[in-house]
């Protein structure tokens, strides 16, 4: 579906439903949403019977799913004569977004956390949200982020990261996805295919970039790996210091991306992550980590070519090893805005996972799995190829890295991996050892 398609077929949905209010006129500001009114501070909320007195202000982490949050928006204010004014913060920047907008006046009143180590940071500005109506549609409890009794958070989607590639291409080279169980064997497919570029006209890997749009996939997604095994090893789902044990594994997974890529290793500091989408909808590359979230900024290269590996880093038996798999979403709704916000942006987070509009907004032209009982089957190719590991009863990898200490360690890691990238010795990898190690020792002793 075409991203300009969405709005229309949203709103025609509200039209269907014979409910359009005439609430919906105000000039919509620069972030898309539908007011700017100062919100009011004294008041309870209304009568279930009849719309919420109060507004709502998302503040939304997803870049990819802003044009579709923005339509939604518009479509529940048509509907329930209820503003609702979305802020997409940039790639990488969400946090010190959120920072900045809590500090307004008129400050989000939905807003996300990554889990327990973000929620740390904005407890004390998370509503109560046990016994709400959207908490009691969960399909399983652990999706509900914790405070001690308080339900501080909910998770809205559930997501697979791993190497999405280009089916044909890969065949181009004369392989398929049975032919890669494994690192080693990833390994020399990947090699063979870097060997034969100009003959093939393209590269195995897509850029790494280690520019901040980008960055993230790399000293956080591909990071959660090791950790992941260490956790396994050890029994333990969190620590206050990480051994390293894998940083090994984490090298060579590294080597093997900067080194086969479209771009030179000196290359990546630059490189953004529109670069890495360009090098793989244009197939100049067969190979790029990212997740089913970039369904729709990739689905022209067509269904028919869309799969994707888990992420292996040579730990004996990840033949059953599967996809990551996990959330680092959680919506939290800001208990310092008045009664009448609350409320609102409780009956909004409803709508939007038990209306009609909001459930195929959020499955369908997002494209996400959500942990609710509305969920639809997916529409999206990625998702559908991610669970074929599930039913062929591969483990799927754990979403750890929401217990990495600190934005500041993410970042140790990411300067560690470019500085040895431009120069690949041992020094320089010892670099980035210190950056995981220490850095994550160093991090959680600030906080304590």
């Amino acid at each position: 579906m075409k991203k300009r398609k969405v709005f229309s077929l949203l709103l025609a949905a509200a039209m269907a439903a014979g409910v359009m209010a005439g609430c919906g006129n105000e000039e919509a500001p620069s972030t898309g949403g539908d007011s700017t009114e100062t919100p009011d501070e004294e008041g309870t909320p209304d009568d279930s019977e009849k719309p919420a007195d109060g507004k709502v202000y998302y503040l939304n982490f997803k870049p990819e799913a802003d044009e579709y949050w923005q339509a939604l928006a518009e479509v529940y204010t048509e509907e329930t004569g209820v503003p609702v004014t979305v802020l997409t913060a940039a790639s990488g920047e969400y946090e010190k977004t959120l920072k900045s907008e809590m500090a307004k006046t008129d400050a989000p009143t939905l807003f996300q956390v990554n889990g327990p180590v973000g929620l740390a940071s904005w407890k004390d500005y998370c509503y109560d949200l046990t016994g709400s109506e959207i908490a009691g549609k969960l399909t399983d409890d652990s999706f509900a982020l914790m405070d001690g009794d308080k339900t501080a958070g909910i998770a809205y989607v559930i997501e697979n990261y791993g190497i999405i590639y280009n089916k044909a291409l890969l065949e181009e080279a004369g392989y398929s996805a049975e032919d890669i169980t494994n690192f080693d064997s990833f390994k020399k497919v990947v090699e063979d295919i870097t060997s034969r570029k100009e003959e093939l006209g393209f590269s195995a890997f897509t850029s790494p970039g280690m520019e901040s749009s980008s960055d993230w996939r790399f000293k956080t997604h591909l990071a959660n790996l090791p950790i992941y095994y260490e956790y396994k090893d050890e029994g333990i789902n969190t620590t206050d210091a990480i051994k390293g044990t894998y940083l090994d594994n984490y090298r060579q997974i590294w080597d093997l991306y900067i080194n086969n890529a479209t771009c030179e290793p000196t290359q990546i500091s630059t490189k953004t992550a529109d670069d890495a989408t360009a090098d793989f909808v244009t197939e100049e590359a067969v190979f790029y980590q990212n997740g089913t979230w970039e369904y729709n900024n990739i689905a022209d290269v067509g269904d028919e070519n869309l799969g994707i590996l888990p992420i292996y880093i040579g730990v004996e038996g990840e033949e059953n090893q599967g996809v990551c798999t996990g959330t680092e979403n959680y919506w939290c709704v800001n208990s310092k805005a008045s009664e009448e916000d609350i409320q609102a942006t409780l009956d909004f987070i409803d709508w939007c996972v038990s209306s009609e509009a909001g459930v195929n907004a959020m499955c369908k032209d997002m494209g996400f799995v959500i942990p609710f009982d509305t969920n639809l089957e997916s529409e999206n190719t990625l998702v559908n190829e991610a669970n074929k590991y599930m039913a062929e009863g591969k483990t799927p990898v754990t979403w750890v890295f929401s217990t990495m200490p600190s934005e500041e360690w993410k970042n140790g890691v990411g300067s560690a991996l470019t500085t040895y990238a431009a120069d690949q010795t041992d020094a320089n990898w010892e670099l980035v050892v210190e950056a995981f190690v220490d850095g994550w020792a160093a991090e959680v002793a600030a906080t304590k």
